[in-house]
């Protein structure tokens, strides 16, 4: 395990890209009402399709959500994690985590971790101290920012945030944004090889998270 943690705590800038560049297309955008995030289920091993219906969209607490790309294996434990402390926090404060906290606890862990999990992550989710949807992107390494219009992460991320630049617009409301992220995650598909099949799709507002497809 340590070994394996030197070796790409010391990977090279070429090794770096490629790992950034993971072979997926998660997508997520803030509407008037909260979040709608959103991802596709190819999972690929090099030029080999492994799975058609890979999961990538993952429910952390009743306000939260993320998505995965990059090492399924690393993500699936760090979204292991999030879920058991999310639980834990909620029982100890008598109430749901707010997604800040997540993000948080998710930056903590890949920075802990220094590019041992091969994790880049979006959080969404809404706020009910800010009463308003929040995105948060995660990479490998640890870094935590925000966003306040949209994010993608993924191989097939050049194509979904063209669609995402020309098309998102203030004060959408869910419907429309569900219908831009299917637009923007369609887009992946036809252009990059690692992104297909089926779309999977949830909105998070003020009455909670909800599964779309």
């Amino acid at each position: 395990m340590m070994e394996n943690n030197s070796k790409l705590t010391n990977i090279d800038e070429d090794s770096l890209k490629r790992i950034i560049k993971s072979s997926t297309t998660t997508v997520g955008v803030i509407v008037k009402d909260g979040v709608v995030v959103g991802t596709e289920s190819q999972a690929t091993a090099g030029f080999t399709v492994a799975t058609k219906t890979a999961q990538k969209l993952f429910k952390i607490n009743d306000y939260a959500c993320a998505t995965i790309s990059g090492g399924v294996a690393d993500c699936q434990y760090v979204i292991n994690l999030l879920i058991a402390n999310s639980n834990l926090k909620q029982v100890e404060d008598e109430k749901v985590p707010d997604p800040k906290y997540v993000a948080s606890l998710t930056r903590n862990i890949l920075f802990s971790g220094r590019s041992y999990f091969l994790c880049m992550m979006i959080i969404g989710g809404y706020s009910d101290e800010e009463k308003k949807g929040k995105l948060y992107g995660v990479d490998l390494l640890g870094t935590l920012y925000e966003e306040d219009k949209f994010i993608s992460f993924g191989s097939g991320s050049p194509f979904s945030l063209g669609v995402l630049e020309a098309d998102w617009k203030p004060g959408m409301s869910k419907e429309e944004g569900i219908e831009l992220i299917k637009t923007a995650i369609s887009s992946s598909k036809e252009r990059d090889a690692a992104s297909g099949h089926h779309i999977q799709i949830c909105t998070i507002d003020k009455t909670g998270y909800v599964q779309i497809q």
